[in-house]
């Protein structure tokens, strides 16, 4: 018989958990200082108590049966009686999909993860595993992380490691018949690096992260993927070769034979060779038509919208790390690196794994319909004699995964107003259609419950970065709680342009001051390492946020991750997006406070230019674009400055006799109802697995050697 503790444990190891708030709330308050100290990681929590403890935790609460009742659930959602997955993804049950991933963003106690890549896969994962699409996730575990965003007293972004016990984790090492960890070898320049398989339970679908902490393995190679993103080039394409090729051979390894492989973004792309080699091991293929099946078989989705952000390796670092892959192959090595070059024969370009992805998968996307139509124009190059219209590179938009995002309040209104099994049916239209017929009145009050937490929450992070800095207390706090509250939290990268309102500062400090109409504006998000630019331009909005014009109104959240992002997305009242269009690729952050009763206000560039119909949000400017940057910059300040004065202030702070905004609730209203449907992941992995995921499985089946 199950114990508490047994049912805990079991409750812990599934990031099931992470999409559940009840779940997580029983975490919570079995010992709600150790969750707060291990970031809201239950494993480590249990692993503080032992049997009598939880025993005593729980002896006069009502948590046993909701244990019990957790417990059950999980048990039921994982053995399913009927799902989507099992009546339209059959195909792929004996032949799942491979899904690889440079980082996977599940929780904020697994930081294997940077931005919005990351994010977009974990909740890809959740989607799947709700839908119960045959899947399995395959990363690398960096053992420390990505950097954790401090400032300094300078506002500088200083990028600090935040260690975390992969111990503590909710992972398991996998295991062979005799006990001993399963791993596979990867060959680099002189020597193999080993990678353990650590396993997560994420629902019903597997995450296999690939562990170079081997101890055959020396000091450097165990290093090699400790940190996402870090290091030189080197480093990098030797991260991308571990994930790749060792990704390939952990499955072999486990005895999975994927139906069809989807590599998020070029940093997998080398999988693709790995395939096309044991396609010649196992069928004995000659290369090329090695090749050729594994692209019938391949799905390539391209996150980035400019040339600049993807890799490129030289020729001579490309050659030193390719030419085992080549020999196992029995190419010649300029063959090989000629796949991953605009110019194939061009001994000196670099090589690009995009390029070899986007040459070897007969299904390629873009993550927004604008954004396929960028990739067309951007990579026409690859098929020379292809109007940019007839590039086969198409698009499935991005989509989020509600249950991770939705504050437990707006999940409950959801829940009594929508059909009872509104989450199986989401991705439907016709399931957002009583939105129309709550009070508004209802949503309003929730709406406030969830900014007077979002504001707290805000304080808090605010006052803890002043005491750190030594920096004496904001008198009174920031952010007026009765205020129009904004948000903006993403990468800082200049074409987000986070500083597209300090263009005019006597005009800001009007709108934000305003005793008839106040604004507040919450900033958070990280810089890349590297990028000076970006790091700036956080220091200028902490700058602002310390100025006694705009510090009554203006915060700056260090520390930027999925929890920051979370508390932001639940309670402000519209979301902030001003990328130079057309370079957002999809910008899925808007998407969740949408979820949550936040109105859109975005240039038309990504998701927002397919889904803006003029009453569900707000557009800055009309999606024309100057071809001289700083008069298009300009105009978009302008715009913004004109909408946020005449149309959102006025309409946020119109009220009716009982204090509700019933016009700005409207919007609200035709904004869940419009974009509900078509944001959720659920949406999204059915879009892959009907347009892609089926045709290169059916590829695959097709070449499947005779038994």
């Amino acid at each position: 018989m199950e114990s508490m503790r047994d049912k805990l444990l079991i409750l812990a190891q599934n990031l099931w958990w992470t999409w559940r708030p009840e779940v997580r709330a029983i975490f919570h308050e079995l010992d709600e200082d150790s969750y707060t100290r291990v970031h809201r990681n239950p494993v480590a929590v249990l692993k503080e108590l032992d049997e009598a403890q939880v025993d005593e935790r729980i002896r006069e609460t009502d948590l046993p049966s909701r244990i019990d009742r957790a417990r059950r659930q999980l048990t039921e959602y994982l053995n399913p009686v009927t799902t989507w997955g099992l009546i339209r993804a059959g195909a792929l049950k004996s032949r799942p999909v491979a899904y690889f991933s440079a980082e996977f963003g599940l929780h904020e106690c697994i930081p294997i993860y940077s931005g919005g890549l990351g994010i977009l896969a974990g909740d890809h994962l959740k989607g799947a595993s709700d839908l119960d699409v045959p899947l399995v996730g395959v990363g690398l575990l960096y053992r420390e992380g990505y950097v954790h965003q401090v400032l300094d007293k300078e506002y500088w972004q200083q990028d600090v490691m935040e260690p975390f016990y992969v111990k503590d984790l909710p992972l398991n090492m996998v295991k062979d018949a005799g006990g001993k960890p399963l791993r596979v070898g990867v060959e680099l320049p002189g020597r193999i690096v080993y990678l353990r398989i650590q396993m997560a339970e994420v629902g019903r679908v597997k995450l296999l992260l690939l562990d170079t902490n081997d101890p055959d393995n020396d000091s450097l190679d165990q290093q090699v993927a400790a940190r996402l993103y870090g290091g030189d080039q080197r480093t990098r394409i030797q991260q991308e070769l571990l994930l790749g090729v060792g990704g390939m051979r952990a499955l072999r390894c486990l005895g999975i034979t994927p139906g069809a492989l989807h590599l998020n973004e070029g940093h997998s792309a080398f999988a693709i060779l790995e395939w096309a080699r044991q396609k010649m091991e196992i069928c004995g293929m000659d290369p090329r038509k090695a090749l050729r099946e594994v692209a019938g078989s391949t799905v390539f989705t391209t996150h980035t919208p400019v040339e600049a952000g993807h890799d490129k390796f030289p020729p001579s670092l490309a050659e030193d790390h390719l030419r085992t892959l080549a020999e196992g192959m029995g190419l010649d090595l300029q063959e090989v690196l000629g796949l991953g070059r605009t110019h194939p024969h061009d001994a000196t370009e670099p090589f690009m794994p995009t390029v070899m992805a986007l040459r070897h998968s007969r299904r390629a996307n873009g993550v927004s319909a604008l954004h396929g139509a960028v990739a067309r124009e951007m990579w026409q190059v690859l098929w020379p004699g292809r109007k940019p219209e007839e590039v086969p590179i198409g698009h499935v938009t991005n989509g989020v995964h509600l249950s991770t995002w939705l504050a437990p309040e707006v999940n409950d209104i959801y829940t009594a107003r929508l059909s009872p099994n509104w989450k199986e049916a989401m991705a439907h239209p016709s399931t957002w259609t009583p939105i129309e017929f709550i009070d508004p009145g209802e949503i309003w009050e929730i709406r406030q419950i969830l900014k007077a937490r979002t504001i707290r929450f805000a304080r808090s992070q605010v006052a803890r970065m002043r005491e750190r800095l030594e920096l004496p207390p904001l008198d009174p706090p920031p952010l007026d709680p009765e205020a129009l509250t904004i948000g903006f939290a993403r990468r800082f990268v200049p074409y987000k342009r986070p500083d597209l309102l300090f263009t005019d500062l006597d005009r800001l400090a009007a709108l934000l001051n305003n005793p008839k109409g106040p604004v507040n504006l919450i900033f958070a998000g990280r810089a890349h390492p590297a990028d000076r630019e970006g790091k700036a331009l956080i220091q200028q909005v902490a700058r602002l946020a310390d100025d006694p014009r705009f510090n009554r109104h203006i915060v700056f959240l260090e520390g930027h991750n999925i929890h920051v992002g979370r508390q932001l997305y639940q309670g402000v009242d519209a979301w902030l997006n001003t990328p130079r269009r057309p370079m957002e690729a999809c910008g899925t952050s808007g998407m969740k406070a949408v979820m949550n009763g936040a109105l859109h206000i975005s240039v038309l560039d990504g998701w927002w230019a397919e889904a803006y119909d003029g009453e569900n949000g707000f557009a800055i400017g009309n999606g024309e674009v100057h071809v001289n940057p700083e008069i298009q910059h300009g105009r978009d300040a302008e715009n913004l400055f004109r909408l946020l004065e005449d149309a959102v202030v006025p309409l946020y702070y119109s009220r009716d006799e009982d204090g509700v905004p019933r016009n700005w609730m409207r919007h609200v209203k035709r904004s869940i109802r419009t974009m509900a449907w078509r944001c959720n992941a659920d949406r999204m992995v059915m879009d892959y697995v009907r347009e892609l995921y089926l045709p290169a499985a059916l590829v695959s089946a097709c070449q499947m050697p005779s038994p």
